[in-house]
């Protein structure tokens, strides 16, 4: 869950009809240099070409822009481990980071956590970090490694398979399990294909200008782009909304799923969540807890297929631990642990922080800000500093055993009070189902074609070239 969705998205002023806040920055001619072109044109480059966007602006800028997206609305991103520890170290209270969460409302809703700031998004991220960490963890390694082999057995021989198709049905599958305790059901089975549908359709990189582009959220009828997104999540709603009355009426407090802890929880009143705030808590661990996970999951099997030395040496680790190795020995396994962090190093699911808007005044490296200013860390350029990364578009997991990096040099999953509460899920999921998949098939490359990042939604993900070959059993 380098869930983060975690600490992934940017801030976009949605239009009147759907955004409950506006931001409108009180001192744009103050803020650091940027690109000068038309704010709708950096919009389109932002969402078409991120990282062309990103790195043509560093070339010019150096490492702190300011990119214009709108009349009103412009970010500024930084990428040097400085600039960062000073704006993820500082207290919580200097910013507010629900509200630059606008874009994910479709999505999650009013009630999540993404979009809550002060003592209510304290209060809920404190309540859901328990089935995250501890001895929890230990608990789903039987689930993942069920889950990856049922859907390995359905790759044939010779035939070659989507790689992120099958990395979003493990991390589905899991993520229903963690969340509501199903694995199998009428409801199980409806939920999994609608949440798959309603992230499909804002997902491709067409899809994703939906997102970002308030004028394009218009419901002209169920044939409409939009229409249909907005049919197929009332649809989903209506599922979970049905999972909660009939849960909370039969209330089973012996459960360990996510939705039972909190259906039992209570606030300092007394009182117990609304539906509302439970359904948006549960599509955002949805999404946080799936969407992420499967495209981390997905660029780290291109990575060790496609570089033979790479999987030559997971394989010799993992045949270092014995035959049935205990799955706390497969997550501490080195090279395995530097294979999941180059991947999330070099194309991070997240090309940002959450962004951070300035309450009163707030200074970073010289530059001092004032009230409603867009502050983002930038992940995606900070992992590529030739200074910290030498050759940074290669991969190489080697670079994480020869050094330590910082919380600040190699942050892909955040950090601060928005850092991802599903960090050790994401990794332990990672690592326990890459293993099985290794150590069990010879899989190839059909062909030897590079395959590039796109946008996904909100995210950065391998674009639906990326197939896989079974070629033997091990």
């Amino acid at each position: 869950m380098p869930f983060n969705v975690g600490d992934a998205f940017m801030f976009w002023e949605l239009n009147a009809n759907n955004n409950p806040l506006q931001v409108t920055n009180a001192i744009v001619m103050k803020l650091p240099a940027g690109p000068t072109t038309n704010p709708k044109l950096q919009m389109f480059q932002w969402v078409s070409s991120p990282l062309k966007y990103m790195e043509t602006n560093r070339k010019r800028f150096g490492d702190v822009f300011t990119a214009r997206f709108g009349e009103k609305f412009s970010l500024v991103l930084f990428s040097d481990p400085q600039a960062i520890r000073e704006i993820l170290s500082a207290d919580a209270r200097t910013f507010d980071s629900g509200r630059a969460n606008g874009i994910l409302l479709p999505l999650v809703g009013s009630e999540s956590m993404l979009l809550l700031d002060g003592d209510r998004h304290k209060q809920q991220r404190k309540l859901m970090m328990p089935p995250f960490h501890g001895d929890r963890m230990q608990t789903y390694a039987t689930t993942i490694e069920k889950i990856t082999q049922e859907v390995m057995d359905s790759w044939q021989v010779g035939k070659p398979f989507s790689v992120r198709a099958a990395t979003q049905n493990i991390t589905m599958k899991m993520i229903l399990n963690v969340v509501f305790g199903l694995s199998e059901g009428a409801r199980y089975e409806n939920v999994r294909q609608l949440m798959t549908t309603v992230l499909d359709m804002t997902g491709s990189p067409l899809g994703s200008g939906s997102l970002f582009f308030g004028g394009l959220q218009r419901d002209l009828g169920p044939w409409s782009p939009w229409g249909r997104f907005v049919r197929r999540k009332a649809q989903l709603d209506e599922l979970l909304f049905a999972e909660i009355r009939e849960r909370r009426a039969a209330l089973d407090e012996n459960r360990t799923d996510i939705l039972t802890l909190l259906l039992c929880a209570r606030d300092e009143n007394g009182e117990a969540m609304s539906d509302l705030e439970l359904r948006d808590e549960l599509l955002t661990l949805l999404l946080a807890g799936h969407e992420t996970t499967a495209t981390a999951l997905a660029w780290a099997l291109y990575w060790i297929h496609k570089l033979p030395d790479v999987r030559q040496k997971l394989r010799e680790e993992l045949a270092s631990l014995g035959k049935n190795p205990d799955p706390m020995a497969i997550v501490k396994a080195p090279y395995l642990n530097a294979i999941c962090q180059e991947t999330l190093r070099i194309y991070p699911v997240a090309l940002i922080t959450f962004p951070r808007i300035v309450k009163s005044s707030f200074s970073v490296m010289g530059h001092h800000f004032g009230p409603d200013v867009l502050l983002a860390p930038c992940i995606y350029l900070t992992h590529h500093r030739e200074d910290l990364y030498p050759e940074p578009k290669q991969f190489k997991p080697e670079r994480f055993l020869e050094r330590q990096y910082s919380p600040y040099e190699f942050y892909a999953f955040g950090g601060g009070n928005r850092r991802c509460l599903g960090q050790a899920l994401a990794l332990y999921e990672m690592k326990l189902a890459i293993a099985k998949i290794v150590s069990r098939l010879d899989l190839v490359l059909p062909d030897d074609r590079p395959i590039k990042p796109v946008r996904r939604g909100v995210t950065l993900a391998p674009s639906g070239r990326l197939r896989l070959v079974v070629t033997a059993h091990l």
